[in-house]
């Protein structure tokens, strides 16, 4: 087994500890989302649901120098810039990198929370 499954597997089990089912790949997304907005969960709507999923894409490609943080809006929504091409990704490709990402994203919060 490739150490990306074996990583991603790991989340998997961590986010199933939490809520006792296996999350899909747009929830654990829009998790990320609702996190780096900072508003805590609530009812969104559609358009909004869809917004925070975008702040979760872009949080995770600015790992890779894609995307920076522009700043806030009034309301407290992040906008992002993006800053680099992005290749021209397969839908495979496209979901091992926010995979490598997001596993990336979890040790950077769980090393943060460890130093608290």
């Amino acid at each position: 087994m490739e150490e990306l499954d074996k990583e991603w597997e790991l989340v998997e089990y961590k986010f199933i500890q939490l809520t006792k089912k296996k999350p899909s790949f747009n929830a654990i997304l829009y998790l990320i989302g609702v996190q780096e907005l900072g508003k805590g969960i609530k009812t969104y709507s559609k358009e909004e649901k869809q917004d925070i999923m975008h702040i979760a894409i872009c949080k995770l490609l600015s790992f890779s120098g894609y995307y920076e943080l522009e700043g806030y809006d009034q309301d407290g929504w992040p906008h992002w810039k993006n800053i680099k091409t992005l290749p021209k990704f397969d839908l495979l490709e496209q979901e091992k990198v926010l995979k490598a990402h997001i596993i990336e994203y979890f040790s950077i919060v769980e090393n943060e929370n460890s130093n608290l």
